[in-house]
């Protein structure tokens, strides 16, 4: 479950985000939609501790982000509009260094890094990160973001640089993540995505 209550950013005197009260429920997709500069970026860096709010508070599972980080980022994966990895290593070795930091042991890293290429299309790939296409890159973005089946996704654009076949796969995947009484939260400008992959939405 996501909590906003009277969540609030400002800088600088001017406010990104005022007063947002919001609950999402475990199981719901809901998609978060906006023009540029309505504050959607803003929420989410706020949601998953990278800035805390000027006032308010959000909260994970009960748990409030600002106060407890740590914690939360165990509950939660994440997958930004950009994502980042090591270039010179392969899929598999960039999954295998974010699941080592989670404390995720070898024989678990190796189950669980195969199962998530399997599921995003990337399995048998070799060649390093380096070469991969955006597309391919925003595949392994989400097999990252599930890397510790995590109890709330956060999906920043996550169909940007998807193919036909890739929005197919995300789709697939949004939907048993729904399945299994996940909360996803999907940040996206595409109007007609939404609709298709979410059961709420709410407008910044």
């Amino acid at each position: 479950m996501i909590e906003f209550e009277h969540l609030t950013k400002e800088y600088n005197g001017i406010k990104a985000v005022d007063d947002l009260c919001l609950t999402i429920p475990d199981g719901e997709v809901f998609g978060l939609l906006g023009p540029n500069g309505a504050g959607k970026s803003t929420t989410i860096l706020m949601l998953i501790g990278l800035i805390e709010p000027t006032e308010g508070r959000c909260l994970i599972d009960g748990v409030e982000v600002a106060k407890n980080p740590i914690e939360v980022k165990h509950r939660i994966g994440y997958m930004p509009e950009d994502v980042g990895f090591y270039a010179t290593l392969t899929a598999e070795q960039n999954l295998d260094f974010f699941a080592r930091l989670y404390g995720m042991k070898k024989a678990e890293r190796k189950e669980k890094i195969k199962e998530l290429l399997d599921l995003v299309g990337l399995s048998g790939v070799e060649k390093k990160v380096g070469g991969y296409s955006k597309g391919m890159r925003q595949r392994l973005g989400i097999a990252k973001a599930l890397i510790n089946d995590p109890a709330v996704m956060i999906l920043d654009e996550p169909t940007a640089n998807l193919d036909p076949q890739g929005v197919a796969d995300y789709r697939r995947i949004i939907k048993e993540m729904a399945e299994q009484g996940k909360t996803v939260l999907v940040s996206s400008h595409i109007l007609s995505e939404v609709s298709r992959v979410c059961t709420s939405v709410g407008i910044l």
